[in-house]
């Protein structure tokens, strides 16, 4: 174990601590959890809240635990550890987003629409 993987895994955990503290914030709400950055999920657009919350929190605990494993693989091999990083992190924040937009589909109010609750 050289210090550059033991660096790069600090690293890899510390992004994992970020993101499985959003996770357990997530499951925490009371409210709906937004995605984006200054957005809002109203109450009035999710069927069942806390479902929703806990998707949106099991979404982040995966990618949390991509982080985490390529820090462990990382302590072993820096090379399989950036590899892996770069195949299965990189490429999620993609995923994040396709499985965030499936998540706010499934607990969509159909009745709901943005136009009513918009804030001037």
């Amino acid at each position: 174990m050289t210090f550059g993987s033991l660096l790069f895994a600090c690293i890899c955990w510390f992004c994992a601590l970020i993101f499985g503290t959003i996770a357990l914030w997530a499951f925490k709400r009371n409210t709906p959890m937004h995605f984006w950055s200054g957005s809002t999920v109203h109450a009035e657009e999710i069927t069942d809240i806390p479902a929703y919350n806990r998707a949106n929190g099991m979404m982040w605990a995966a990618y949390a635990a991509c982080m985490i494993l390529s820090g462990i693989v990382a302590l072993f091999s820096i090379t399989a550890g950036t590899v892996l990083l770069l195949t299965v992190c990189l490429p999620g924040t993609v995923v994040l987003i396709i499985v965030y937009k499936r998540i706010y589909r499934k607990y969509m109010r159909e009745s709901y629409t943005r136009e009513k609750h918009r804030t001037p």
